[in-house]
């Protein structure tokens, strides 16, 4: 464990020590929002100081393990585990305290809405943005979130050329936010006679998912537009106005929804893409503010940054931001996500951690 964590540490049980004391005073019963916000802290710093406690448990006892097997080789075996199983516990520990200490992140426990649109690659893009629609809701569904599809605009290749993907679920924003930006892959189209291999891209945009409270929209600067859906097949052609297209007029922002039959329900899908394009909108501006030209160690997320690298013929899958490379990419294409998000997350804690 290096100096910056254990001086962290450190700091914490000052700060715990401060804040025990501020609840003993017999003066704090008189403010009740400071004492409900103390014994918050209290229990926070708490958690984090019971799982430094059996870190520092866990790291002596294997201290005493490996001490006793050099001391008494026929135990040696047996003492030997015990190291090993501690060792084991010390590096979950180790995790579980990076992870209390990184600065949280206020829309970590958010749903989102995840939008998908094929880039580079024509037919090829499409089919890979409805791959990549796929690798998501099987993700949510190992996770346990819900998923409903908001607004598909399909192919006629197959796939979407565009599809807006809600997931719902504690969390949700806290798994998906690194997914945003350029997903690139190199494999053989169906449609290839020759077999050559193509590179073909689709976008992804994470966003959190807002209530109006916490989106200053004015209902005044919307202009709503009514229109008959179109696309490929006979039940995505309605034969009357139900489409609905939202212009933001103060940024430009555009959201059409044709999607269900019903114009209230368009109506309302489209509103909830909008409050969650206006409030990244204003994420990236306060980020921009606070951070300037820095980029951190997982990207910025930024749609037009190439992030990942799905290659079929090695079956491998690359993160550019990490230089993560795993040979696993018909696991992670059927949902095991994880394999990408944890390193992904453990990147980003170290970071942060870093900068603290």
């Amino acid at each position: 464990m290096d100096e910056r964590f254990i001086e962290l540490l450190s700091d914490l049980e000052t700060e715990f020590a401060e804040v025990t004391d501020a609840l003993g005073d017999p003066d704090i019963g008189n403010d009740p929002h400071k004492l409900a916000d103390l014994g918050r802290r209290h229990s926070q710093i708490s958690a984090v100081l019971e799982l430094w406690r059996q870190h520092r448990q866990a790291t002596a006892d294997r201290t005493d393990a490996l001490e006793l097997a050099a001391a008494d080789p026929d135990l040696g075996d047996e003492l030997m585990a015990i190291a090993e199983e501690r060792g084991s516990e010390i590096e979950r520990l180790e995790l579980e305290l990076r992870k209390a200490l990184a600065p949280t992140d206020e829309n970590d426990d958010r749903d989102v809405l995840i939008e998908i649109r094929a880039a580079a690659g024509g037919d090829e893009a499409a089919i890979w943005a409805g791959d990549l629609t796929r690798m998501y809701t099987r993700y949510a569904e190992r996770e346990g979130f819900k998923t409903e599809l908001l607004d598909i605009s399909e192919s006629d290749a197959g796939g979407y050329s565009k599809v807006t993907l809600s997931v719902k679920g504690t969390g949700a924003y806290s798994k998906l936010k690194f997914e945003s930006g350029v997903h690139r892959v190199q494999r053989v189209p169906k449609t290839e006679s020759q077999g050559r291999i193509h590179t073909s891209t689709a976008t992804a945009a994470v966003l959190p998912e807002v209530e109006g409270v916490d989106v200053d929209l004015d209902p005044n600067d919307v202009r709503v537009d009514v229109f008959r859906s179109s696309g490929p097949g006979g039940q995505s052609v309605n034969t009357t106005d139900s489409a609905v297209r939202l212009t933001h007029e103060p940024t430009g922002l555009v959201v059409t929804c044709q999607d269900e039959k019903s114009q209230l329900q368009n109506k309302e899908k489209a509103f909830r893409i909008l409050r969650a394009r206006l409030y990244q909108a204003e994420m990236d501006r306060r980020h921009a503010e606070l951070a300037g030209a820095r980029r951190s160690m997982v990207g910025s997320g930024d749609r037009s940054e190439k992030i990942r690298t799905y290659n079929y013929k090695e079956n491998r899958v690359t993160d550019h931001r990490i230089e993560l490379t795993l040979y696993k990419l018909d696991a992670i294409l059927d949902g095991d996500l994880d394999l990408m998000i944890d390193p992904l997350t453990e990147a980003e804690i170290t970071r942060s951690l870093e900068e603290a």
